[in-house]
């Protein structure tokens, strides 16, 4: 931690760190040195960026930056009404980026979001911009600010100004995993992290290309996903499959084992290993109740697709629980109508019901992917051709 530390002003909480592992040192002279420096530097941008702070103070200000939308006229009326340079944008810049580094996110981002509205999207600063207020709002933990601004970068990454294919899959790349602090955090993050790495294939190419390692964090969110999971989950084996030469993790494996080759005594082996490594990610952590729940009802499912009569201590072994706590789980289950089954107690049986899927359902199940893909089509048609959202027919409108 105190090396982390180091390359960054947050000078007095070094110092802290610092008396904790060594309680009878003394603070070094060079932290004491630079905590002189970092004053002395935040003394000075203070005093260059007084007069900046006093204008975007001002209520009128604040009233035309809400209803701007064009930087440029912002930056006239600026200009016209108090004196506002360009070099003020820079400076800016320079006292946002300081701020963020002595640990003032709150701060870095305000003024960050006032860089980002007034520099044109060529500027060099722009994105550098963007990318400091996404991690502003992650390290604050404001999760559904942080998925507007991801979305926000998103689109100007989309719009491709880099002119090289390289720089665009890094920017991609870069944004995939920072996307995992947002997705695992925000409500909708799991719904989102599918559309986005599965269903887009932009990203789903970067991940191929650059970061097989992201499947990982895809696999889990689709097997906790309970709403999703089955329309998504032959897209992602799919997936898998292709990148396996390359990449493979137990997460990944469990779903091979259970979808591709059948094998429930491999599914209940690597089951055992996700346990473990959801334990030590730092993302996954969060999931390992519902990730295991949820495995283990994939595993049962798939199951009772091919037997009729299942003997409960068999399963209990499957899904590595105790026979007791099988029986209670499968109780659960049909109780809360999420299996059409009956327990024979006396033989130690779980009877299976009639598990045909109705034509209807079938046909619901593939329209569901069919109107996303044709959203998604919908989505990129407006923006190459300007058209508004109200002016597409909407899906599902005679």
């Amino acid at each position: 931690k105190l090396d982390l530390l180091s390359n960054t002003n947050m000078v007095d909480f070094a110092m802290d760190v610092h008396k904790n592992l060594y309680p009878d040192q003394d603070v070094p002279n060079s932290l004491k040195g630079k905590r002189q420096d970092v004053v002395a530097q935040l003394k000075s941008l203070q005093a260059e960026t007084e007069l900046i702070t006093k204008i975007f103070e001002d209520p009128e200000v604040v009233r035309q930056m809400q209803s701007s939308r064009d930087g440029r006229q912002l930056y006239e009326f600026l200009n016209k009404e108090h004196g506002f340079e360009a070099s003020m944008v820079d400076t800016l810049y320079t006292y946002a980026k300081f701020q963020y580094e002595c640990g003032n996110y709150s701060g870095a981002a305000e003024y960050l979001y006032f860089v980002r509205v007034l520099l044109p999207s060529t500027d060099s600063h722009f994105l550098d911009a963007m990318w400091g207020k996404l991690a502003s709002e992650i390290l604050m933990q404001n999760w559904e600010t942080a998925l507007d601004d991801l979305q926000k970068l998103k689109d100007i990454i989309d719009s491709n100004p880099f002119g090289s294919a390289l720089q665009n899959l890094q920017q991609r790349t870069w944004l995939i995993h920072w996307s995992l602090f947002v997705f695992f955090n925000h409500p909708k993050g799991r719904d989102l992290i599918i559309d986005m790495f599965i269903y887009q294939p932009l990203y789903l190419n970067a991940i191929q290309t650059t970061c097989s390692h992201i499947l990982r964090y895809l696999t889990t969110a689709v097997i906790t996903n309970k709403s999703r999971r089955r329309t998504v989950m032959k897209d992602l084996v799919k997936v898998i499959q292709q990148e396996s030469y390359k990449y493979k993790d137990p997460i990944t494996e469990f779903v091979e084992c259970l979808y591709v080759n059948f094998d429930f005594d491999g599914a209940q082996q690597k089951l055992r290993e996700c346990e473990e490594v959801l334990v030590n990610d730092f993302f996954l952590v969060a999931c390992l109740d519902d990730f295991i729940e949820n495995a283990r009802l994939l595993i049962f499912e798939t199951f009772c697709r091919i037997h009729e009569c299942i003997s409960i201590n068999m399963l209990a072994e499957k899904l590595n629980m105790t026979e007791e706590d099988a029986e209670r789980w499968i109780v659960n289950l049909i109780r809360n109508a999420r299996l059409d089954a009956k327990i024979d107690s006396k033989l130690g049986h779980v009877v299976m019901g009639a598990q045909a899927v109705s034509p209807y359902q079938q046909v619901i199940e593939k329209t569901k992917g069919l109107a996303f893909r044709s959203q998604m089509l919908a989505m990129n048609i407006e923006k190459k051709l300007g058209i508004k959202t109200g002016d597409l027919p909407q899906w599902g409108q005679e």
